[in-house]
């Protein structure tokens, strides 16, 4: 099989915008992922390695290929850098492997979840520095599970029982979503922020979940407090899920893809209310990926016809699509 390219936006004058990077794989490409600077881009592959490159404006060049899984690796997610270089990958393996840059294109594996779960693990995201160094994963074998670091540099694993079909990605609360304004009267927290971790996953079931962890017993519970709307859901699988940056406390996003062809925007405005759902687009094949900018504004939706999308949400609350980025580079504005 050809060598897989890997696409990433070119911040100069690049023709179409683009840096094209012959990732070396061997087989298919399942993830790209930049780090926190947007200087270092992994990639992962069905060929059961990763490859680390340092990546700017208008070059790249392969740093590292670490190995160690023992099938294709799904995804990868990279740490906040107050922890180091730090990437988690999963595989089809059943197992979720954390890898440390210890010197400059030297890597070692921290820690080696092997057979964590009983199948495939399909999604991993590493939570907000916030929350201390946190992993998630989710699996086929219907479990999330969350490896958390501890001060004697072990970690501890959580798993929380999602549904029976299975488990395809699962994404954090971004810090600072939750407002509290009584923990401000009380004084346990200046800010009123809400320093309880959250986790919004997809599945199998066509349903989207929302957990957190209990500050009491540290124990991960579905979150009754925030229903989720029935009122309009995903037919079939869903395959990615996104909670967008928090921008306004309290009012909160979370976008989610589907074989069914469509994207969901999931708003909730004010905690304990509902998670509303509302269609932002069907598209022509079964969508992949959703991933938010940085700001929260800009929406990156990958599908099965070989086309990646952006979508901005306007003044007047409408999403309207910006431009779309096909197969081979090219790109597309849409009136």
């Amino acid at each position: 099989m050809a060598h897989a390219t890997a696409v990433i936006p070119a911040a100069n004058d690049a023709p179409e915008g683009l840096v094209l990077i012959d990732t070396q794989h061997e087989d298919l490409v399942h993830d790209a992922q930049l780090d926190y600077y947007g200087c270092k881009l992994a990639t992962c592959s069905s060929d059961r390695t990763i490859k680390i490159y340092d990546v700017s404006e208008s070059s790249s060049e392969l740093s590292a290929t670490l190995q160690g899984h023992e099938g294709p690796v799904w995804q990868v997610s990279w740490a906040h850098p107050q922890f180091g270089v730090i990437l988690a990958s999963c595989s089809f393996d059943g197992g979720v492997l954390i890898h440390r840059e210890s010197r400059p294109r030297s890597w070692e594996i921290l820690y080696a979840g092997r057979q964590l779960h009983e199948s495939s693990v399909n999604s991993v995201a590493f939570s907000p520095p916030e929350f201390g160094l946190m992993v998630a994963a989710a699996s086929s074998d219907g479990r999330v599970s969350v490896l958390a670091h501890q001060p004697d540099n072990s970690w501890s694993i959580s798993y929380i029982q999602d549904n029976a079909l299975g488990v395809n990605s699962v994404s954090w609360v971004p810090a600072g979503a939750y407002h509290n304004p009584e923990a401000v009267a009380a004084g346990t927290s200046p800010d009123g922020a809400s320093d309880q971790p959250r986790l919004v996953t997809g599945g199998c079931d066509n349903a989207i979940r929302f957990w957190v962890q209990e500050a009491s017993s540290g124990q991960w519970v579905e979150d009754t407090s925030c229903p989720v709307s029935k009122d309009l859901g995903h037919t079939d699988w869903v395959r990615d899920v996104a909670w967008a940056p928090a921008i306004m406390p309290n009012v909160n996003m979370v976008a989610s893809c589907s074989e069914d062809r469509t994207v969901l925007i999931w708003t909730q405005r004010g905690h304990g209310e509902p998670w509303k759902a509302m269609l932002l687009h069907t598209f022509d094949a079964p969508v992949w990926r959703v991933s938010w900018s940085l700001t929260g504004h800009i929406l990156a939706v990958s599908s099965g016809d070989s086309d990646v999308a952006l979508w901005k949400k306007g003044m007047d609350g409408v999403w309207h699509q910006m431009e779309s980025i096909q197969e081979g580079g090219a790109s597309g504005q849409e009136g």
